[in-house]
């Protein structure tokens, strides 16, 4: 008996399911039909022909469906996900940031391949221009924009739009892979400075005292309060004698404050009891000692001449 297998070992399974194919690719706005398909722009999904559906349904391949896209003229390569199977035969539509990393035109050749990618854990972005900084919470508008992404690649640019306005972002940096999947994962977001950016020079504040200002901290009360300074209403209506006639403002008013000459930057002293203490008069008789029966009886009657 003879054996007609030319080969010693079974082809592996990993060839088996692989899904390998070459489509012209064009950007979204070429898409023929009725419907606005802008929201393919705003992800990171393409559109395939219906005869890739029927082959990968005959693979036994995981899920979701992930994708490397190659161009083998430039050596270019990203990776992406499939949005839907309503394209031309023979054809697939990419968005067109997409388009941009592969350095494609519109028409060229593009391989697809099917393939696995680990969860992503970690990434980091650089947004290309400072506008980015302009966003009040850019981290939530990025974790948004990421949800019409099904993986990341590390050196590609991706477009967001927010606000009627795209802004493109690096992929700086991805954990554990170089390209990773982002579909139902808990990853950290983090961002680099943004291309261009200049942080503001710190201006040296010279700090100047000159007399007028130090002689007006010194006093208190001049901008305070001050009593019956309103201006009053009459019962008749009438403006006469009611706009406010304060009084001016003597010098002799103006109560100075002490300066702390023992004042220490980073100190704070607090004064419990800034008033002199009165001195009672007893304390100032100087030499007085107390004597037994010092003092003065005081008698009933009145002493009277008699007659």
């Amino acid at each position: 008996m003879f054996s007609f297998n030319m080969f010693d070992h079974p082809i592996p399974r990993v060839f088996q399911n692989r899904f390998s194919t070459q489509y012209r690719c064009f950007s979204v706005s070429m898409l023929a039909g009725p419907n606005d398909r802008s929201d393919v722009e705003k992800g990171g999904k393409i559109i395939m022909p219906p005869s890739a559906l029927d082959q990968l349904s005959r693979l036994n391949i995981t899920y979701p469906m992930l994708f490397k896209l190659t161009n083998k003229n430039s050596d270019r390569m990203t990776h992406c996900g499939v949005l839907e199977f309503v394209a031309d035969e023979g054809i697939c539509y990419l968005p067109h940031w997409m388009m941009q990393n592969l350095l494609l035109e519109e028409g060229g050749l593009v391989q697809v391949e099917s393939v696995n990618l680990q969860v992503a854990t970690y990434s980091k972005f650089q947004p290309q221009s400072p506008d980015f900084l302009d966003i009040t919470n850019p981290k939530a508008v990025l974790e948004n924009a990421l949800r019409n992404f099904a993986c990341l690649t590390t050196g590609d640019v991706i477009a967001i739009n927010y606000n009627e306005k795209i802004y493109e972002l690096r992929v700086m940096e991805t954990k554990p892979d170089k390209a990773v999947s982002i579909i139902e994962c808990d990853m950290n977001v983090d961002f680099d400075a943004p291309l261009g950016y200049k942080e503001p020079e710190r201006q040296v504040q010279h700090e100047e005292s000159t007399e007028s200002e130090a002689d007006n901290s010194g006093y208190a009360g001049e901008l305070g309060f001050r009593a019956f300074s309103g201006s009053g209403n009459r019962l008749d209506g009438k403006k006469k004698g009611v706009e406010p006639s304060p009084s001016p403002i003597k010098p002799g008013d103006i109560k100075r404050g002490i300066p702390n000459y023992e004042f220490k930057l980073g100190k704070i002293t607090f004064i419990r009891n800034s008033r002199p203490l009165v001195k009672k008069v007893e304390e100032d008789e100087a030499g007085g000692r107390f004597v037994a029966f010092s003092g003065e009886g005081q008698s009933l009657r009145k002493k009277g001449r008699k007659p």
